[in-house]
């Protein structure tokens, strides 16, 4: 039996969402025919007005109402310091940590050439003049641990060469409460490099 059409284009429209198969996207269409329509209403408002209010902020990339997200306009951020990550999502991954006062930048990806991204479809000259007046000491450069990531890394590190400014890179190793065996030679090796000395 085929679905009704506006069935069907409701589930269609469910599946384009990342990590949404076709049998939950099928959950999530009969889950919201089977809510209020007052309930309903509120939902499709509420992803109209993101959609409508939300940009990026002009400064750093992330999510914002205004011109400048709340972390750019707010005066407690040390300012001294951005934090590179690649999605507008991973800033609030920070955030709720609570373990960065600084600033952030949204590359908007990372160098992928099989996908066609280089250098020139990132964020990166917007970054240059961000550390290029002096007030940035450092920039932490925390793209994911993948070959793309890396090279992305590696490729900022040498943009940035030039400019009085520290280049950092976020450790990566092995996970807290996880177990050796299950670590991958790749972490391990991570981890080996990012030692530090223990404080007594």
């Amino acid at each position: 039996m085929q679905y009704p059409p506006a069935l069907a284009r409701l589930i269609a429209e469910f599946a384009r969402y990342p990590g949404i198969g076709p049998k939950t996207a099928e959950r999530l269409a009969f889950f919201t025919l089977g809510r209020q329509k007052p309930e309903v209403d509120a939902f499709a408002q509420a992803l109209a007005q993101a959609v409508e209010r939300l940009h990026p902020c002009v400064a750093c990339g992330a999510l914002a109402e205004h011109d400048l997200c709340p972390v750019c306009v707010s005066p407690k951020r040390d300012r001294s310091r951005i934090c590179v990550v690649e999605r507008q999502r991973d800033v609030y991954v920070f955030e709720r940590s609570g373990v960065f006062d600084g600033l952030y930048h949204v590359l908007g990806g990372v160098i992928s050439p099989l996908d066609g991204i280089g250098p020139e479809e990132l964020r990166v000259s917007e970054l240059i003049e961000r550390v290029r007046p002096g007030e940035v000491h450092e920039v932490i450069l925390a793209s994911t641990p993948s070959t793309e990531g890396e090279t992305t890394g590696l490729f900022l590190a040498q943009t940035l060469a030039s400019l009085p400014v520290t280049v950092t890179r976020i450790a990566y190793g092995v996970p807290l409460g996880s177990d050796l065996e299950f670590a991958d030679p790749a972490t391990l090796a991570r981890a080996l490099e990012a030692r530090r000395p223990l404080k007594v």
